[in-house]
Order: structure tokens, then C-alpha cells, then sequence
């Protein structure tokens, strides 16, 4: 116990990322300072973030580290790096689904066994006890599952008194029975018992140190939880409050046991005076309660931040008033807990089992942690690398140890959580390969700016009143599913944004940094681009206030670029496009109220106002829309003004007239529909991870639900994603030209799914080099 407190409160604490805890936070903080993300949408302005970089990190003047190199250079480095962070974000799934069944059947098997010991029943109990507790975990999970759909906000206050009166509760027993039963139960803290307790015990103290690791098990969750306390209140918290109530409580059941060894299945609830019995139980199962809350929770956030770097499908993040602040509820991963939990307590049936299933998945998850927190002591903390291995070496081989005795219950309940993170870890690396696969391909089929620039300021289609707003993953170009809206339907919005909604490797991003605004083209295309930054804890919040800050954002783009701010604006992206932060003026470009009414009319004495051009029968359709939906009328009553001032150039002033107009006429959200298939040529190993991303796709929450787009705007475009696994050689063409193999050339052209300019340019050249080829052949 003293060895995981030094450990955890001392080295773990401190590796926190901008004051979070938890897996991906030291992850985060690895792709922070090298480059270990497997995803390619890093930019440059990104590094510029307030919370990018923290005090005592990772410093560009230091040379980088050999280890740092090496994992840089190999693919498959990083592709092992990231499949063992996922390792142990499934083992923290696994415990969420396993503390609260273990508890809840420890709790009420030791009062059956209790009671029925007393009324001198104990044969008959060992036969009913099991179907029992059985049946009353099982109404205790349902119960504290359900809790969690309705939200814990109401009842959180009682969180923190039940935690305290049940530490007070240990520590006062544990006094109680050191003096009552053996005093000198303190010579027990010696370490010379640790030797005297292994040359009396042999292996069967070896196999029994399982039993004793799960004294320390729930430390994790201190460093996941960090986000919500400070690093120095838990530190004071644990080493004045937390830490000597569990040894007097451990001391008070050691001296207990010395005089009554028979009672050792039911030691802590036997060892209660009577007076305090069921005062103590009442105590304890609430306690029960709020650290399988606590645990669920924790369960929640790292899915959540799992989904944020791409690795979990998506999943539905819900943040309102119903929950404690900071906390985020998933539903799918909250009946999916339930149902584990559920089969744990009714298929195992056996508190040992599933104390082995738990311990294991804790033991893993500290392990793996122990090890990214080396990693970060020399890639982020620019240690030596004598320092991270004397650290891993230290407290992994005490890991080691216990795990190695764990070994031996692993076919007793111990494969539980090595399945489950099994199937977990296979569906995370496979959304993680697939969104991979589907960027780069996206990357390679986007649209160029000579094709958007030959096109004209109409885009070769009617322009129509309003505003368009394109979601795309590239952060960079057009992206292919543009162009396909546009060959089936050629007219769009006169004014169109493309947004790129990104998650940066950090915890938050700061709302006056989170939005990039930039041009795409000239300006009188009207084509826009909005990156919203998010960090792996911010919970997307996609209401109409998105629409506000948007028009806000680019109408200060838009000025900005009229006045010449160079010094706010960032190197191009992509030759055609400026990055523009927002500065201390913001809002104060546009004068935006709310009015009572949908009618066009001016509020505001001296503001030059823009009426709509929508026909008598678009407003009544849209009034009918707005009935049907009334989250569109808090919409439409947001109306932006501009200042009575005089600009410089009457082109800026049009511009921003235009923009106003489009946002009182409405904005549509245009979402790629896409269908991802492997290519024919693909291994089947690869083919087979394709078809379970599709599949997944298919069957998860949609991208509108996740962005929580209203259904009444959105526009679905159907694309069809063959991912190219295996580029088709050029030099396989050239010979079946050579040696005048049609039917191959066809059956190549048949399954080529690249851009349409190189295969024309491909047949062009061969068709030209075979004529010039049979031109030789002639005498």
C-alpha cells in the first residue's frame, strides 16, 4: 500500500495534462511533444494554443531523445503505442462493468453469510446464499444504471458527506479493535513480516498476493478524476484522511483475526460491535453506491475522449444540467455496462471469480499506465533515460509480480476482462484504421483550386438566398462530396462554409480560440472555411449559438482581411487561404438582438438593415418548418445589423450585407452520406477491417446526431469510399501494353477507383505509345 501511495500520489499526479488525468491525458501529452498521432490533420496553428504547451514540458531547443526518433521513423511503432493505450482504456471499461457487480455481491454475500452464521444456519446458507445475493445484485445494478439515465446532479451533494462518514466509520473501527483485540498489531507494519510471511507461506504466499493487491485496487480512479480537484487537495485528502483510515481499518481486522481466525470470510462485518451493525451496513452499501458512481463515470469520460482521437465509434455525449458539471452520460456505454454487469453477477455467480476478473483488469490498467508515465518522464519531462527506467522498474516488477500470480486464476474468472478488452481493442483499432484510411483518401480526392477557380464565381451553378454549411474532415481544400452535390444538383447557397470539426491533443480549448475563419479562393466566390478546435474533454455543443459565433467570426474575417491586419493573420494553408484569430474587438463588427417577431423589420434606429428576398410561399413553407421544429424559431429570432459606419471599401460592405442576408434566410448543413468498401485487390485481413468499419458506421450514431445538427436543415450526400489499400503499379499497365493484353488492361480499368483526370491522361499516354509501338512494327 505505501509502495502504490508513493507511486500514485507523488510520480502519477504530477504527469498530468493542464490539470487532467487519465489515459489519454498521457497520451495526449506523448502526440503533443512528438509525433505519434497516427492521424495526419496536425497544423501549425495548432501549436499556438494557450493549453498546448504546459510549464516544464517538452522543449524545441532540447534535441530529441533516440527513443523519440525511433518511434517517429517506424509506423509500427506508433501503431503499438496506440494499440497499447487502448489496451488500457478497455481495461478501464472492463472495470466500470466489474467494480459495481463485484461490490454490490460482496456486500450482501457477507451479510447472508453473517446472518445465517448467527441464527446457526451457516450449512444451510452455503447451499441458498449464491441465488440470493444473486437476485439482489442484480436489482441493485438495474437500479444504479438507471440512476444514471436520470442524472445525478440532484443527489451529488450527498456524494462527498457519505464518503467522509464511511472513512470516520473504518477509523473508528479499526481503533476499536486494535485495542480491544491484539495492540501490538502495529509490529505488523515492519517489512521483516513481509520476509517471515513468504519463508512460512513458500508459494502459497505467492498465490495469495492476488488477494492482497485488491487492499489498493481504485487508486486509478484518483488520476482519471483528476480534471475535477487540484493535484494538492488529493495529496492532502489521501495522506491525512484516506491512507490512515485504510491501515487502522486493515490494522483493526488483522487484530481481529488473530483472535477469531474462523470468522475470515465475513472479517469486516464480524468484527462490527453490535450496537453499530446495521448503522455500519447502511454506511457501507451507500458507499458502494457513490464509488460504483464514481467508477462509471470515469468509464464514460474515457470513452468519450476515446471517440475524440478516433478510436470509438461514435456515440451520443450528453451534457445538461442532470449530470454533475464536467461529467459527461453516453447511453449506449451505459446499458452496454449494465449488460455486462448483469451476466458477470448471474453467469460467474461466485464473488472469487469475479474478484479475480476485477483484479486482473486493475492490474493491467496500472501497469500500462506505470509505463506511459515513463514515456513521459523522457519525452515530455526531458529526463534521462536512466530516470524512466529506474521509475518502471521499481513499481512495474511489483506489477509484475502480483499479475504473475493473477496468472493462476485466469481460467477462474480471470479471462473475463482479457476478452472483453479483446473485442474492445479490435473495434477501436478498426475505427481508428478505417477513419485513418478515409482521411487519406479524402486527402487524395479533394477537390484542387485550379478546378475551383475554373469554375467562376458562380461555381457553374445558380446561387441561391442563404447559407450553406459543409461538413468536411479536411481541415485543408474542398472536399470531393462538394463537387458530387454540385454535378447532381447544380445550384447551392450564395454563401458556403466548409467546416472541419478537429480535435487537438489537448484537454480544452478556450472559446476565443477555438475558431479558425479563412477564404477559400476570391472574394466574391463567397466560399468560407470555419476549423473548429476542440480538446478530447470538450463536450461539442452544436445549437444555434454555433450559427452566431460563426456569422460573428467571419464578418471579423472579413474586416480584418479589409484592414490589413497582417500581424493577426497566419501563413496560408493552402496558397489561397489566411487564418484569422479573433481579437478584442469581437462583436463589436455586427450589432446582433433578438426580436419578438419573424417578420424583416429594423429595431434598431440608425442600423442599416437587409431584407429578405424569400417569396410569399418560401415563408409560409418555412413558417410550417418552424411549427414542425420549434428549436428553429429561438433561430430565427437572432437577427445581425450592420453599424452605421462608413468603409473604406463599398466591397466590404456588400460582403457583410450578403452574409447577414444568408443567415436570415437560413442555413442548411450538408453532411457527407459515405459507403466505405475496400478495394477488389485488398489482403483479406484488410478487407475484412473495412467491412467492420462500414458496418460500424452503419449501425453507430450518424455524424448529425453526434454534431447535434437539427434534421429539418440537413442535407445527406451519398458517396461512395472504395479505400485504396493497394495502389494499382503503372508498370503492370505498361507491360500488358507491351504485350498487347487487352483483356487485362480492361479488367485493370475495370476495378480503378482513383481521380478521373490520371486515368485519362493514363490511356491517353498508352494509347499514344501503342500506336507509336505498331508504327516501329511496320516495315
Amino acid at each position: 500500500m505505501s509502495s502504490d501511495a508513493s507511486r500514485e500520489r507523488v510520480i502519477i499526479l504530477s504527469a498530468d495534462d493542464n490539470g487532467q488525468g487519465g489515459m489519454v491525458a498521457l497520451y495526449s501529452q506523448l502526440c503533443r511533444n512528438a509525433k505519434f498521432c497516427l492521424l495526419p490533420n496536425h497544423q501549425a496553428s495548432d501549436e499556438e494554443l494557450s493549453t498546448y504547451l504546459k510549464l516544464g514540458s517538452s522543449n524545441r531547443s532540447i534535441p530529441p531523445s533516440p527513443l523519440k526518433r525511433f518511434i517517429e521513423k517506424h509506423k509500427s511503432t506508433k501503431m503499438a503505442l496506440l494499440i497499447f493505450v487502448l489496451l488500457g482504456a478497455c481495461m478501464v471499461i472492463c472495470v466500470g462493468a466489474l467494480m459495481p457487480a463485484l461490490s454490490g455481491n460482496v456486500t450482501f454475500f457477507s451479510l447472508q453469510i453473517l446472518l445465517s452464521s448467527i441464527e446457526g444456519l451457516e450449512i444451510e446458507a452455503k447451499t441458498t446464499n449464491k441465488s440470493v445475493v444473486s437476485r439482489i445484485s442484480c436489482v441493485l445494478l438495474i437500479g444504479l444504471f438507471i440512476m444514471q439515465h436520470r442524472g445525478s446532479y440532484k443527489v451529488a451533494f450527498v456524494f462527498p458527506p457519505i464518503i467522509i462518514l464511511w472513512l470516520l466509520t473504518i477509523f473508528m473501527i479499526g481503533i476499536y479493535n486494535v485495542i480491544k483485540w491484539n495492540p501490538r498489531v502495529y509490529e505488523a507494519l515492519s517489512p521483516y513480516y513481509i520476509y517471515k510471511f513468504f519463508r512460512l507461506t513458500g508459494k502459497g504466499g505467492w498465490v495469495n498476493l492476488g488477494g492482497v493487491f485488491l487492499c489498493v485496487t481504485g487508486t486509478e480512479a484518483m488520476f482519471a478524476d483528476l480534471g475535477y480537484y487540484r493535484q494538492t487537495p488529493v495529496r492532502v485528502a489521501f495522506y491525512c484522511v484516506i491512507y490512515p483510515s485504510l491501515v487502522l481499518q486493515y490494522m483493526g481486522q488483522a487484530a481481529f483475526l488473530s483472535k477469531n481466525l474462523s470468522a475470515v470470510p465475513v472479517s469486516f462485518y464480524a468484527s462490527i460491535p453490535d450496537v453499530l451493525f446495521w448503522s455500519v451496513f447502511v454506511v457501507s452499501a451507500l458507499a458502494v453506491v457513490v464509488s460504483s458512481q464514481a467508477v462509471i463515470a470515469s468509464t464514460f469520460s474515457i470513452v468519450q475522449q476515446c471517440h475524440a482521437f478516433e478510436t470509438f465509434p461514435r456515440v451520443k455525449a450528453v451534457h445538461s444540467r442532470r449530470w454533475i458539471p464536467g461529467q459527461t452520460y453516453i447511453p449506449e456505454i451505459n446499458w452496454i455496462l449494465m449488460i455486462i454487469s448483469l451476466a458477470v453477477t448471474v453467469g460467474l455467480g461466485d464473488i472469487n471469480r469475479i474478484g479475480y476478473a476485477y483484479g486482473i483488469a486493475h492490474l493491467i490498467l496500472v501497469f500500462v499506465t506505470t509505463c506511459l508515465t515513463s514515456l513521459v518522464i523522457i519525452l515530455v519531462w526531458n529526463q534521462s533515460l536512466t530516470i524512466a527506467l529506474a521509475f518502471a522498474l521499481s513499481f512495474g516488477s511489483i506489477e509484475i509480480l502480483f499479475l504473475s500470480s493473477y496468472s493462476l486464476k485466469i481460467l477462474k474468472g480471470g479471462w473475463i476482462p482479457l476478452v472483453l478488452s479483446a473485442v474492445f481493442i479490435v473495434l477501436m483499432y478498426v475505427w481508428h484504421y478505417g477513419s485513418r484510411k478515409k482521411y487519406l483518401f479524402d486527402t487524395h480526392n479533394k477537390v484542387s483550386m485550379k478546378t475551383i477557380l475554373a469554375l467562376g464565381p458562380s461555381l457553374g451553378i445558380v446561387r441561391v438566398p442563404g447559407m450553406g454549411l459543409i461538413y468536411t474532415e479536411l481541415a485543408t481544400g474542398v472536399p470531393a462530396s462538394f463537387t458530387h452535390f454540385l454535378t447532381n444538383l447544380p445550384a447551392f447557397y450564395q454563401v458556403v462554409v466548409f467546416v472541419c470539426v478537429k480535435t487537438i491533443p489537448v484537454p480544452c480549448v478556450p472559446h476565443q480560440e477555438r475558431y479558425l475563419i479563412g477564404r477559400i479562393g476570391p472574394k466574391s466566390y463567397r466560399l468560407y472555411r470555419c476549423i473548429v478546435r476542440n480538446g478530447y474533454k470538450d463536450v461539442y455543443s452544436h445549437d444555434y449559438d454555433f450559427e452566431n459565433d460563426l456569422v460573428m467570426s467571419i464578418a471579423e474575417f472579413i474586416q480584418f482581411e479589409a484592414e490589413g491586419c497582417s500581424a493577426n493573420a497566419e501563413g496560408p494553408a493552402d496558397g489561397r487561404m489566411a487564418v484569422v484569430r479573433t481579437s478584442g474587438k469581437f462583436g463589436t463588427r455586427l450589432l446582433m438582438s433578438e426580436s419578438s417577431g419573424f417578420e424583416d423589420r429594423s429595431s434598431i434606429p440608425g442600423a442599416l438593415t437587409v431584407t429578405s428576398s424569400k417569396s410569399p410561399t418560401l415563408k409560409r413553407l418555412q413558417a410550417i418548418y418552424e411549427r414542425e421544429s420549434p428549436e428553429l424559431i429561438t433561430r430565427r429570432r437572432i437577427r445581425f445589423e450592420l453599424q452605421n459606419v462608413i468603409y473604406k471599401d463599398p466591397r466590404v460592405k456588400e460582403e457583410l450585407m450578403e452574409l447577414i442576408e444568408a443567415k436570415r434566410t437560413g442555413a442548411a448543413y450538408v453532411i457527407g452520406h459515405s459507403h466505405v468498401k475496400a478495394k477488389w485487390n485488398s489482403s483479406f485481413l484488410k478487407e475484412f477491417a473495412i467491412d467492420l468499419y462500414s458496418f460500424l458506421r452503419k449501425n453507430c450514431r450518424s455524424p448529425a446526431v453526434g454534431l447535434n445538427i437539427p434534421q429539418i436543415s440537413l442535407i445527406k450526400v451519398g458517396m461512395n469510399y472504395h479505400i485504396p489499400l493497394k495502389w494499382i503499379s503503372l508498370k503492370s499497365l505498361l507491360l500488358a501494353c507491351l504485350k498487347n493484353q487487352v483483356h487485362q488492361i480492361a479488367n485493370i480499368f475495370r476495378f480503378y477507383d482513383g481521380p478521373e483526370e490520371n486515368l485519362h491522361t493514363t490511356t491517353t499516354r498508352l494509347h499514344s505509345w501503342g500506336s507509336m509501338s505498331s508504327a516501329r512494327k511496320q516495315p
